[in-house]
């Protein structure tokens, strides 16, 4: 027969190792993943969702679901094999996350929050979206599979609390805070918050418009105070302190952010700042993405507890930003009507796209009223809360 001789033999079996081959012999779940891959790197190029994150995300996950390229290997006993498992160290260590925050801190200003401190009450307001989901995960059941036959459980504690920073809307912070808690719903939890942060210009309107009136849209603030440069240094000198102490765990976190907006702020070191806010934050925004998605294979994916996370993780958006904005009224009283409460919902951590969403509908009520700037000020102060927040849950249950 043809296959009997040398020549079919080298076919049958380059045939046999192709991951075309693979596809027919029980990889139906990676095809979905690839399906889901290719429609992620289409919100992302085309619809501009996220794109600096979706982008490197999507490819890891495809490549990692391609049958055969074993680009990705994870043994039982923790170990990883392939480009993307030796790269994953950096994820596993803390080392990406903490990175980002350290180019995140070079690239925010504090002034606002520092020029008006009652803004940090939104800010730790919009975490409370956090820890409400952290009860709800863990009071209610979802269905999965198990030996054959449907049953309900529980999320434990610790997968709660990796599924409710969601709701701190803040990649970096959800990947350590699930990596250091649940490292098996990494995949799903990193790629529904960052999904939801692409979606804030969405999400946040509604909110806003169903829990406050046209009259509180309407409110005009005074325009932030200049802040000296001697209160920009020492702000995230005192910060470090203060939180690490309270809650230790987030010394990474924390540590790395303030150190960012330190070396910005201090005005000596102008290479530094351009090193640590340009290419060192792209090049770890793109190396964890790609580690990420390399997670997001479809024997961990495609799970009932998966779309169980993406229902609660919308869930912890709305409440944060919902938090915001009912502390942000309950200010406008105190004031007397001088805080407009959509600032509130400027409190979640997705900066800046939060605090524009709030000019937006700002200028949506009265074009003449510009609130992008006292917005960011609980915009930080929600940048500091989710750490504190996650460093907190990490210190209880880690």
């Amino acid at each position: 027969m043809f296959l009997t001789n040398p020549v079919g033999e080298f076919f049958s079996d380059f045939f046999q190792n192709t991951g075309i081959y693979q596809f027919f012999t029980g990889s139906w779940q990676n095809l979905i993943m690839i399906l889901i891959a290719l429609l992620l790197l289409f919100l992302a190029i085309f619809k501009k969702a996220e794109p600096y994150l979706l982008i490197p995300i999507s490819v890891g996950m495809l490549l990692a679901n391609l049958p055969g390229s074993d680009i990705f290997i994870k043994h039982n006993d923790g170990t990883y094999e392939g480009l993307l498992g030796v790269l994953y160290m950096g994820v596993k260590y803390d080392i990406y996350p903490c990175l980002i925050f350290l180019g995140i801190g070079a690239t925010t200003d504090f002034g606002p929050l520092i020029s008006r401190p009652s803004t940090m009450i939104l800010g730790a307001a919009a975490q409370i979206g956090i820890f409400l989901t952290f009860l709800l995960a863990m009071s209610i059941p979802y269905p999965t599979m198990m030996e054959g036959a449907l049953v309900w459980q529980n999320f434990t504690a610790q997968e709660a609390a990796s599924i409710g920073i969601i709701g701190g809307a803040d990649g970096p912070t959800a990947v350590l805070t699930t990596k250091t808690l649940a490292d098996h719903l990494l995949p799903s939890i990193t790629i529904a918050a960052y999904s939801y942060m692409a979606l804030v210009p969405f999400i946040m309107p509604p909110i806003i418009r169903g829990l406050t009136t046209k009259k509180e849209r309407m409110i005009h603030m005074d325009m932030t105070k200049p802040v000296s440069k001697t209160k920009k240094i020492l702000f995230p000198i005192i910060v470090m302190i203060v939180t690490i102490l309270i809650v230790p765990s987030c010394a990474p976190l924390i540590g790395c952010l303030m150190l960012g907006n330190l070396i910005k702020e201090s005005g000596v070191v102008p290479k530094l700042v351009e090193t640590v806010s340009n290419s060192l934050l792209y090049i770890v925004t793109i190396l964890l993405g790609l580690c990420v998605g390399a997670t997001a294979t479809g024997s961990s994916f495609l799970t009932t507890q998966t779309i169980w996370i993406f229902m609660l993780g919308i869930l912890a958006f709305s409440f944060a930003t919902a938090s915001g904005v009912l502390i942000g009224k309950l200010m406008c009283v105190i004031t007397h009507g001088k805080v407009n409460p959509m600032i509130g919902a400027a409190g979640v951590s997705a900066v800046p796209m939060a605090a524009r969403v709030v000019q937006k509908e700002a200028q949506r009520e009265d074009p003449s009223n510009f609130l992008l700037m006292q917005a960011m000020g609980p915009n930080v102060a929600g940048v500091i809360g989710s750490a504190v927040a996650a460093g907190l849950l990490m210190q209880v249950l880690g």
